[in-house]
This record gives structure tokens, sequence and C-alpha cells, in this order.
């Protein structure tokens, strides 16, 4: 009988958990939660890469998804492309940035790294702000329609709003989640993972440390640009808190959350932290309050993550 490698186990379990979630789902709003779950796990798959793999932290990457949200708003208008176009485009523009400036902040270690991208993000979020006559301010811009549910109509695929976005984010998460699987196990990702482990053991091997830094940099960041289109052309508007602090804040959270060297358990993260808001809602006024103190008790318990510690605690009853 042939067994399942990991990254199979993987792909199989997340297109189950798409396919069948549905069959749940009492009515159409859930599957917006559903797509908004998808379009932060893509979000958290990058910082899986950075943090996760090659053991940087970056408190920034809203700042890319920023660049990804309006992208999608003002290069349909000012450029003429199609929103999809809109979505590369936005994608290329964050990795360009991301080399330029990462090649300085990367050569940071600890604290200093985590300070230097949250200042990139800040700086995102104030021109976003500041500019309005291009971005709309605070108040935001409306955002193009993707245009792709029509065609799918016209092919004879009717779907509703909810279910368009809740398939097609869930591929979007699938095709990231299985780059960053391929990327674990080549050459490249050993070389990440070794550079986690130690940056002088890997440098004294022969890996050479600033440029592998430096490409899981911007390869995090085109994770994020892509999540930050996804959620605007879903949503049809995009206002600077795309790039805000506390959206990056919540990316670091799900990735640690879930387990931030397991693809899977950041995006288990990803849906626990989305879902939870919801879920206590019941709480009222007391839900951040209940919402920090479930993650304090992780952190606390289960510091490998929810996905990594509830495993290992299965494999131990087991053996």
């Amino acid at each position: 009988m042939m067994k399942l490698t990991p990254k199979s186990a993987t792909l199989i379990v997340l297109v189950a958990l798409i396919a069948l979630s549905p069959l749940l789902f009492p009515s159409n709003f859930y599957y917006r939660v559903g797509a908004l779950i998808f379009v932060n796990a893509i979000a958290v798959t990058g910082i899986v890469i950075l943090t996760g793999y090659a053991g940087q932290v970056s408190l920034g990457h809203a700042g890319f998804a920023g660049i990804g949200a309006y992208a999608c708003a003002l290069a349909p208008v000012h450029l003429g492309l199609p929103p999809a176009l809109a979505v590369v485009l936005g994608a290329v523009l964050s990795g360009v940035l991301a080399y330029l400036v990462g090649r300085p902040i990367l050569r940071l270690h600890g604290y200093y790294l985590g300070v230097a991208t949250l200042g990139f993000g800040i700086l995102v979020t104030m021109v976003l702000t500041n500019e309005r006559a291009l971005t709309g301010g605070p108040d935001g811009i409306d955002v193009p329609d993707l245009g792709l549910r029509g065609l799918l109509g016209d092919l004879g695929l009717s779907l509703s709003n909810g279910q368009f976005w809740y398939f097609f984010s869930g591929l979007c998460m699938l095709i990231g989640a299985w780059i960053a699987l391929n990327l674990y196990d080549s050459p490249t990702g050993r070389a990440l993972r070794a550079l986690h482990g130690s940056e002088v053991a890997a440098r004294t091997v022969g890996i050479d440390v600033a440029r592998l830094k430096l490409r899981a940099f911007v390869i995090s960041a085109v994770y994020a640009s892509v999540s930050g289109s996804l959620l605007a052309l879903q949503n049809r508007f995009v206002t600077p808190d795309v790039a805000g602090f506390m959206h990056s804040i919540e990316m670091v959270t799900m990735a640690v959350l879930g387990g931030v060297g397991s693809v899977l358990g950041a995006i288990f993260g990803a849906a626990i932290l989305t879902l939870l808001p919801q879920v206590l809602t019941v709480f009222a006024e007391y839900e951040q309050m209940v919402l920090g103190l479930v993650m304090i008790l992780v952190m606390i318990f289960l510091r490998e993550g929810l996905l990594p510690s509830i495993l290992k605690k299965l494999r131990g009853k087991d053996e």
C-alpha cells in the first residue's frame, strides 16, 4: 500500500475541507466567512515561508497587502488593466519593493528587523491615507468587479457571489499551499531551514544567507499582495486599514497560533482567528478580552501552535 507523503496528505486534507465544508453551511453568509479564511490563509502561508522556514520576523507585511489591494483599485481605472492583470501587477510591484527594501533591512537581526519592517508598513499606510486624490484617503475607494463570475455564468455555471469567492479563494489558497510545500522539500527550502536553525552554521557550510533571507522576504511579500488583492476584489472596496499595523499583527498571530512551522497549522490558525470573533460576539464588549485570553493560554500551554501540539499529543497517546 502506497504511503502518503506529508505534502500529499496536507493537500488532500485542504481539498476535502474546501469541498465538504459547504455541506454544513446553514446560509450563504458562511461562504463569505470561508472565503475570508482562505484569503487570510494565503497571507499567513507567506509568513510561514518567511518566519517558519527562514526564521525572519516581519511586522509590516500588511503593507504589501495594501499594495496588492490598491493595485486592483487603481490599475483598471488609470492604466486600463483588467482586474485579473491588476492582481499580477500588484504582486510584481510588491516583489520588486520587497527586494529593494529587504536588501538593507534584512541585514538587521532580532527586534531591530521587526522595527524596520514595522516602519515600512506604517509608511505604506501613511501614503495610502494622505494621497487622497489618488487613493481616496481614509474614506477608501471602490474596486472594479473581477468579472470571472459573469464569465462562468455565461458558460452555464451559476454561482452566488459568496459561493464564487469561496471556491475561487479556496483554489488560490490551494495553489499557494502547494507552492509552499514544494519549497519546503526543495534545496532552497532545506537551506532556509538551516538558516532558521543557525545563521552562523548555515554560512559556515556555504549557504548565501543574505540572498536566501531576501528570497524568502520577496516570496512572502507576493503572498501578502495576492491576499490583499483578493480581499479588495471580494469586498469591491478598500481602505488604508488593509495595510495597517493591526493587520500585520493579525497575520503573524494567525501563523503563530496555528503553528508557524507548518503550512497546514498556519492555515488552521487563520481559520481559528477568523472564526473566533464571529463566535465571541455573544460576549459583547468582552469579546476582545476573551480572544486575548484564549491566545495567551495557547501560547503558554501549546507553544508550538495549536495544530502541531494537538498532533504531537495524539501521536503520544497512540505510542
